[in-house]
């Protein structure tokens, strides 16, 4: 897997964990900049689901289990839509709370991912 794209996507749901993160502590819900973070995101986990597809399908495989790999991948790529959607429904600061915490949940799957994948493994 490409370990540039798992960085990028982790340290941009790091940044849109703590820009929701001062949303809530300012008890403001989400907003729409908000959303357009939360797309840029998910668009970055769309193409790292794409780029990981594609080098399964060349014959690469990663060093813990195919199966592990995509179950993590496909959380991953879900996981901010995911709260996006329960924000809307719940407009007030927790909805921005819910947000930082996805995108934490994010960014420790994108570790996990990077270590399945076999990174920093000689």
């Amino acid at each position: 897997m490409i370990d540039a794209l798992t960085l990028a996507v982790g340290v941009t749901a790091l940044a849109l964990a703590a820009w929701c993160g001062l949303a809530a502590y300012r008890n403001e819900p989400t907003k729409d900049w908000h959303f357009i973070g939360m797309a840029v995101v998910s668009v970055l986990c769309v193409v790292q689901l794409a780029v990981a597809v594609v080098q399964l399908a060349r014959g690469q495989h990663p060093d813990k289990g195919t199966a592990l790999f995509l179950a993590y991948l496909l959380g991953a790529a879900a996981c901010v839509p995911a709260t996006g959607f329960m924000s809307l429904s719940e407009r007030t600061r927790w909805g921005s709370a819910t947000v930082a915490a996805g995108s934490v949940v994010l960014a420790v799957l994108e570790v996990r991912l990077f270590d399945i994948w076999g990174g920093g493994s000689a």
